[in-house]
């Protein structure tokens, strides 16, 4: 069966920190998210072991070994682990969020609160534009 491709999704950029949808471009021209702006990839080595020289192009960054040519980022960060060597951040997200009890009260007050009536408002009724 045959998807046709859709608009913007052709080429979707991974932060190689985190696996996140990239967003902005760090210092040295990596498609990075906006928590790991200020990270950097560095020492990166080839499988024969010689440093790496980050490059970019017309299709991204890429990377060159003097002894074994040029290499892709894909194929680069599967042989090295990459770190994030900025610890100061701390990553927000809904599962792991820590609710007060203060307002784990209000959410709870805000949705049993029975003077709450619900309306529905056609676009055909005067109080649709109020």
């Amino acid at each position: 069966m045959f998807i046709p491709k859709k608009y913007g999704e052709s080429r979707i950029e991974k932060c190689p920190f985190c696996e996140k949808q990239a967003t902005t471009i760090n210092k040295q021209g990596i498609a990075v998210c906006v928590t790991h702006r200020e990270d950097t990839l560095d020492d990166l080595k080839c499988a024969c072991g010689e440093t790496l020289d980050i490059l970019k192009g017309k299709f991204g960054v890429f990377f060159k070994c003097i002894d074994c040519g040029n290499m892709g980022l894909k194929k680069v960060l599967e042989i090295n682990t990459v770190k994030a060597k900025n610890h100061n951040f701390k990553e927000k997200s809904s599962d792991n969020y820590d609710y007060s009890d203060n307002e784990t009260q209000k959410i709870n007050n805000c949705n049993k609160n029975p003077n709450k009536t619900e309306i529905t408002v056609r676009s055909d009724d005067p109080r649709y534009f109020d």
